[in-house]
């Protein structure tokens, strides 16, 4: 039968990378591996013959754990959660497995630990718990960004016939900076998204001794600001366009409905999947902006069934998520999905443009449409 050499298991316990400590049962240490050495910086000669409190931060700690292997039936532990001290004060947690070690006559002689250095596994968990929260964050923060925008947009155009050019142009520098703000938020809000999805942490002094995560946004390309449009009927692309707006958030419901009655468009709203079906069915549409992730439905079941009853309406979806969160807008592009707007809040002079796209895409539409006035 085959034996594996007793110095060849001495020379594997030796060299693993894990923290193995044995002490005897006055908790004197006895052996100490290289593993211990990495980890704990005390060399064998420092340690050997000291009192196993060494590389505890107390003798209560110790004590603990002593108590946890006593306490098993088995006299063992498994990934028992402690913390180590190191030679240089530094405070290092650990799963240890152990077990206590008896003579022949079942008495107590010493104990054995295994130990690992769980500092990486609990920020990749910390991570993981953070990419949660980033997801929930883009959303929840994305959603008002979108009102301010939309309401930021209405408050420039109202302004433009009741101030002087002088008071126009101190009031435009105030409203650039409300944008970039908006810009500055959106940019931390994706970057901690990125870093929590990509899994890299950064981090950078704020006081002495202190750290904080690195969620400056980098530069990125910025969207440039829509064109100051005078009140001409030929300013009007969107006039007479029946649109209906989706979206489980009423302040974004509501300003984005603002925005486009101020495009001289035919509004309806909808804050649930159903209440939007019947509305579809009760009206004549020219196109629907819908949310992605809402309650009853998602945007691709939405658009889905939109297509089976009413094949030929367009619909544009929009999400605050900086991802195509479940492949919803994956799956309805695929299935013919008109158009898609990421990472709210949406530029108002995209949505323009996109609408009158698909404006032109479409039949020329009745006269009287132009001249009626909103819903």
């Amino acid at each position: 039968m085959f034996s594996l050499d007793k110095k060849y298991l001495q020379s594997l316990v030796e060299s693993s990378p894990d923290i193995i400590v044995a002490v005897d049962r006055e908790g004197t240490i006895i052996y100490y591996n290289d593993g211990a050495r990495e980890n704990l910086h005390h060399t064998p000669e420092e340690i050997i013959g000291e009192k196993v409190t060494r590389i505890y931060p107390s003798l209560e700690e110790a004590q603990r754990v002593m108590k946890a292997m006593r306490k098993s039936d088995k006299g063992r532990i498994a990934s028992f959660e402690t913390v180590f001290r190191s030679k240089d004060g530094e405070l290092i947690p650990v799963a240890i497995s152990g077990s206590l070690i008896r003579d022949e006559h079942g008495n107590e002689i010493g104990s054995i630990g295994f130990a690992r250095d769980i500092r990486r596994m609990r920020r990749r968990e910390q991570l993981a718990t953070a990419g949660e929260i980033a997801v929930s964050l883009a959303h929840e923060i994305n959603n008002p960004l979108e009102s301010i925008t939309n309401n930021l947009e209405l408050l420039s155009r109202a302004i433009e016939s009741h101030l002087s050019e002088a008071e126009l142009a101190v009031e435009h520098q105030h409203m650039g900076a409300i944008r970039e703000s908006i810009t500055r938020v959106t940019a931390i809000v994706r970057r901690l998204d990125e870093m929590c999805r990509k899994g890299i942490y950064e981090t950078r002094d704020y006081m002495a001794g202190k750290r904080m995560a690195d969620l400056a946004p980098r530069e990125a390309a910025r969207e440039k600001e829509p064109e100051r449009r005078a009140p001409c009927e030929e300013s009007w692309p969107l006039a007479g366009m029946a649109i209906l707006v989706l979206d489980d958030d009423t302040s974004v419901v509501n300003s984005l409905a603002d925005l486009l009655r101020a495009e001289r468009c035919i509004i309806y709203t909808a804050t649930r999947p159903s209440h939007a079906l019947g509305i579809v069915h009760s009206v004549k549409l020219d196109a629907v902006i819908s949310d992605v992730v809402m309650p009853e439905m998602d945007g691709y079941e939405f658009y889905m069934q939109l297509k089976r009853e009413m094949p030929g309406l367009p619909v544009i979806l929009m999400t605050a998520y900086y991802y195509d969160k479940d492949h919803i807008i994956k799956r309805s592009r695929l299935r013919g999905l008109e158009g898609a707007i990421f990472k709210k809040p949406i530029n108002p002079a995209k949505l323009r443009e996109m609408l009158s796209q698909l404006r032109q895409k479409t039949p020329p539409l009745k006269a009287q449409r132009a001249t009626q006035g909103a819903a």
